[in-house]
């Protein structure tokens, strides 16, 4: 039988004498945080910065919290993420950093300092090998070498929904964010989006978008050059028309056992510790320049050793939770004529043609963690 990992769960509910910033500590504290050694350990704090325009993504205070409990314990923290793949305000280590201390995230709030993991260009990447693991998809993963240079790594996840991997945790906080340009495309090339030329104005949205040129208008109809194309389904996100379309069938498969191994490249064989917030769960990833309202209500923090455990414990936890009205959850409840008292998947229900679980039973499989848990609320 399988053990099962303790995730620590915490609710929203505060006191006059315990604010959440002072709940999140003794969370932490409580999962096990003082059993890692931090003494001069330059301590990696794996964050979502937010894209320009973006509400959703967890506030700096939080990070604030995590980054003062390492220095207390002798460590050197600082926050990192690595460049995106799509074009936006998180492209380039400039543009990045001046979005992360738009949003906040800056050593006068944080307390520490901001370090883009793959460097300026997104070039700037550490090789890790996976050959001897059971890893099946990835050999060598391409990770930020600032992210891969710290001695210690914690994940500060926001749990929310997500676009192709049906919702966005700790592994997807790991595994695609500290992939460098070269590793995110590696983690999403098996998917590439066409274009249903019918309904198609040519209005550009996907070429501006684009990072690559793989869009070309030619008498106002898209094509998308194969070729050039990655397959990060930015295109499919901004089409007014929602023309763009993949075959996910086998592509969401991979691009799900590609982060889980990732992830695993990022966090074998040194300390780590992971912690995800389910609140303001956007539909989609902090990665759009824009937020939803929120499909369920807030939740709770949760913290582990487990990354794989900790993913699934927040999985379990929002699908026992109602659709907020006029979500697109909501909405999409009520097309399929769902009801909160049925068995669902509050994440397959916000993107249907999403599906997360391939990504959790592949990094059980490689031994990255488990997906069985035990659930302490303090």
């Amino acid at each position: 039988m399988t053990d099962k990992s303790p995730v620590y769960f915490t609710s929203f509910k505060a006191t006059g004498s315990e604010n959440l910033l002072k709940k999140l500590h003794r969370l932490i504290k409580t999962a096990g945080f003082e059993n890692i050694d931090f003494n001069e350990k330059y301590t990696a704090i794996k964050v979502h910065f937010g894209e320009l325009g973006n509400l959703s993504f967890l506030r700096p205070n939080y990070a604030k919290v995590v980054a003062d409990y390492v220095k207390e314990l002798g460590g050197k923290p600082y926050l990192t993420d690595c460049n995106t793949l799509y074009v936006g305000s998180r492209k380039n280590a400039l543009d990045h950093l001046e979005t992360a201390y738009l949003n906040g995230f800056s050593p006068l709030q944080t307390g520490c300092h901001v370090i883009i993991g793959d460097g300026l260009k997104g070039t700037d990447e550490t090789i890790v090998n996976l050959e001897g693991t059971k890893c099946e998809y990835v050999k060598e993963a391409k990770i930020g070498h600032a992210v891969m240079d710290a001695d210690i790594f914690i994940s500060l996840s926001h749990f929310k929904g997500h676009e192709m991997a049906g919702f966005g945790g700790a592994i997807k906080n790991i595994g695609m964010g500290c992939g460098s340009r070269a590793g995110k495309m590696e983690q999403h090339c098996d998917g590439k989006p066409h274009v249903d030329q019918s309904g198609c104005i040519g209005c550009g949205a996907c070429s501006r978008i684009c990072a690559h040129g793989a869009p070309i208008i030619t008498d106002k109809k898209a094509e998308i050059d194969q070729e050039k194309c990655v397959g990060c389904g930015r295109c499919l996100a901004v089409c007014p028309k929602d023309v763009i379309s993949a075959n996910f069938s086998n592509s969401i498969a991979m691009l799900n056992y590609k982060m889980a191994e990732y992830s695993l490249a990022v966090c074998k064989d040194r300390p780590c510790f992971h912690i995800c917030l389910i609140c303001d769960v956007s539909p989609n990833c902090d990665c759009h320049s824009e937020n939803d309202i929120p499909i369920i209500p807030d939740v709770g923090m949760l913290a582990s050793f487990d990354p794989v455990a900790l993913d699934q414990a927040c999985a379990d936890l929002c699908n026992k939770m109602p659709a907020i009205e006029g979500s697109v959850l909501h909405d999409n409840e009520k097309e399929m004529h769902c009801h909160h008292d049925e068995a669902h998947d509050v994440f397959k229900m916000n993107h249907p043609d999403t599906e997360w679980e391939s990504c959790l039973e592949h990094a059980e499989k490689i031994g990255l963690g488990v997906r069985a848990y035990d659930l302490k609320k303090i």
